[in-house]
């Protein structure tokens, strides 16, 4: 039986995962929604990006967690990337949903222009703050599927952003699977785009905005399934 961790963007915690993580375990499979240090129900907890790294795994030895898919989105993929590399033989494969990838010494930050995250960041005590409803307009979302998200948000502790990420080998010897959610743009980034050259990574495509458990929760659990029984190559 598969072993889904399932990570949120920033500002986002678990609850973000409801309605996939109940399409899941309908399914069959097993689903354990994480919410990471500093973020919703734990605010207030100091993070950086190896705090979110540790809470990954941790969560993964607590539970001896076996046969596991780790996803990761937006933000999310970055830790997650690093964790799926330290979990070893529990790993079944990574999946990252419209996500970043991390790079070896290089932050969240590293791969876009942010000197405007960073002066905000700087701003408001050491926290990326929340943002308005017009951030989510055009990314196939309803209006009670962005008041959801929005009254789940809480601050995103800014050091998890601006610390640089660690690995030991190279990412695309790992088993992933890359979900494009093309209102968010049709191609993925450089990075992404070479990591999918590895025989180890698979593209998927979502016909819907970057936040798809929201707006496509269905259809995002069906292809977490249907990449939790792909034979690693």
């Amino acid at each position: 039986m598969t072993n889904f961790v399932l990570v949120a963007g920033a500002r986002l915690g678990a609850s973000a995962w409801d309605e996939v993580a109940a399409e899941l375990r309908t399914a069959g499979h097993r689903a354990h929604p994480l919410t990471l240090s500093g973020l919703a129900e734990k605010q207030g907890v100091p993070a950086g990006q190896q705090t979110h790294v540790q809470d990954i795994v941790a969560e993964v030895e607590r539970l001896d967690l076996r046969e596991v898919v780790l996803v990761g989105h937006s933000y999310a993929g970055v830790p997650v990337g690093q964790a799926a590399e330290r979990i070893g033989g529990r790993l079944t494969r990574v999946v990252f949903v419209d996500s970043d990838v991390p790079v070896d010494g290089k932050s969240f930050l590293s791969g876009w222009p942010s000197d405007h995250v960073r002066k905000e960041i700087e701003e408001n005590d050491g926290y990326w703050p929340l943002v308005g409803a017009d951030h989510y307009a055009d990314q196939g979302l309803t209006d009670e599927q962005i008041s959801r998200i929005l009254d789940g948000a809480t601050p995103h502790p800014g050091a998890t952003l601006t610390e640089p990420a660690v690995l030991t080998r190279p990412l695309g010897d790992l088993p992933a699977t890359y979900i494009k959610c093309l209102l968010d743009g049709a191609e993925p980034t450089p990075v992404v785009a070479e990591l999918l050259k590895s025989e180890r990574w698979d593209l998927v495509e979502m016909d819907t905005g970057h936040w798809p458990m929201y707006s496509q929760p269905r259809e995002l659990a069906r292809i977490l399934a249907e990449s939790g029984t792909a034979t690693p190559s």
